[in-house]
């Protein structure tokens, strides 16, 4: 099972839909198309994101200042949704408003809401996906000063296309990483 489809899973529990439905005022059958359309949205902003290197340094930055390791459920009802309004800003940039639209008319849910859910989940979102790198990198041995993601994306079931050399995170491409993500998505 790919990362994507584990997050996306514990978002749609009856325990998360239950807290975040709680947490935002939208039902729950509204919640789960709204994720299942949202999740992949996200991920592929960040991956776009990560393509340059203040992204890339930005989504490494957001990873290690998201460490919560609760259970879904408490993350999503103790949510700083104040730092999850920030983090969707920063993920999807002057896109923002169009895509909460997209995501409002294609989900049927309020445009405020979907916002709302939107920033209620997205440190549960980093708090996964810092969860799942650190989880890599403790699984391989990375040299020293190094970082090496041939390693990291093959524990999401991706095989780069051709190795990459051990670099140092200044010259890591962390779209490789994102983009192994997606891939697993078809």
């Amino acid at each position: 099972m790919n990362l994507l489809t584990v997050l996306l899973l514990s978002l749609l529990s009856a325990k998360s839909l239950g807290a975040l439905s709680n947490n935002t005022g939208v039902n729950q059958i509204d919640l789960k198309k709204l994720l299942i359309l949202a999740l992949p949205l996200i991920i592929k902003y960040m991956t776009n994101n990560s393509q340059s290197q203040s992204g890339l340094s930005s989504l490494f930055g957001a990873l290690g200042a998201h460490q919560n390791r609760g259970s879904v459920e408490s993350q999503i009802a103790d949510a700083d949704t104040e730092d999850g309004q920030k983090i969707i800003g920063h993920i999807l940039g002057d896109d923002k408003d169009q895509v909460v639209d997209e995501l409002s008319r294609e989900s049927g849910v309020d445009a405020g809401d979907v916002l709302n859910v939107l920033g209620t989940i997205a440190p549960y979102i980093m708090s996964g996906l810092s969860a799942a790198t650190e989880s890599a990198q403790s699984q391989q041995a990375a040299p020293a000063g190094g970082f090496d993601l041939g390693g990291l994306m093959s524990m999401f079931g991706a095989q780069p296309q051709q190795e990459p050399e051990p670099a140092a995170p200044s010259s890591v491409d962390g779209s490789q990483l994102l983009n192994a993500l997606l891939s697993m998505m078809k």
